[in-house]
């Protein structure tokens, strides 16, 4: 699954400019994934227009080999809830596997 989630971004991120940062936590970063799991994703734009629900929107998943849902967080929206303890953006600081910017080593978790 790495490797279809890196090729992935790989062939939006000239059309997404304003992508700083892409991942996947849940099942699969954890290994524990199974019959029925979803591929969850998590990015983290310079910046954003839309309200938080309707950013996924813009984002074609369908070429992912299996069904996913990713959440967009804009960098001001995720340092500040990284700042304020939040317990969801903790965890996905810890369990997430950043696979984009390319430099990432996929087994560097932030």
């Amino acid at each position: 699954m790495d490797q279809a989630v890196r090729a992935w971004v790989r062939e939006r991120a000239a059309s997404w400019p304003e992508l700083e940062r892409l991942g996947y936590f849940g099942s699969y970063a954890r290994g524990d994934w199974g019959v029925g799991s979803d591929l969850d994703l998590v990015a983290i734009v310079s910046k954003s227009d839309e309200p938080f629900d309707r950013r996924p929107m813009g984002v074609d998943l369908n070429e992912l080999p299996l069904p996913a849902d990713v959440l967009i967080y804009t960098k001001e929206e995720w340092n500040r809830l990284r700042d304020e303890g939040n317990a969801f953006v903790r965890m996905l600081a810890a369990e997430t596997v950043w696979v984009y910017p390319p430099e990432d080593d996929a087994s560097h978790r932030s």
